[in-house]
């Protein structure tokens, strides 16, 4: 993964928001969207790329583009910076291969304490039983 690459490939893109901010929410584009394309992108090699259209198919568009809207501040350049930072812990996290599970079997130790509290309640059920004459 090439951060600096993937960085100029970053387009962002100021728009009215809403919430907070008063009249001056009608005037200033506060909010910023940042659109990224995943498939033609030359920062990501091409194991990368598989493994980040698998992670984020849900996130991306059919034409494989990767949208991401921050208008939490009033302040466009601090959403610019959080929607940037937003992206590259989502690319982070997408290209993290998950361990591969083990399967694992019972021990042996634990069928036996298993059996033998069997053994000992139905003891006691038997016990409580009336004698047989």
């Amino acid at each position: 993964m090439d951060k600096t690459q993937l960085q100029s490939e970053l387009q962002y893109k100021a728009v009215r928001s809403s919430g907070a901010g008063g009249q001056n929410v009608n005037k200033v584009s506060s909010k910023v969207v940042l659109s990224f394309d995943l498939k033609n992108t030359q920062g990501l090699d091409e194991h990368e790329k598989e493994l980040a259209l698998v992670q984020l198919h849900s996130r991306l568009t059919t034409e494989g583009i990767l949208n991401l809207n921050c208008d939490e501040d009033r302040s466009q350049l601090r959403n610019k910076e959080l929607v940037t930072k937003r992206f590259f812990e989502l690319i982070k996290n997408a290209l993290v291969v998950p361990k591969e599970r083990k399967p694992t079997k019972v021990p042996k130790a634990v069928i036996r304490k298993r059996i033998k509290n069997k053994k000992s309640l139905s003891e006691v059920k038997k016990n409580r039983r009336k004698p047989d004459f």
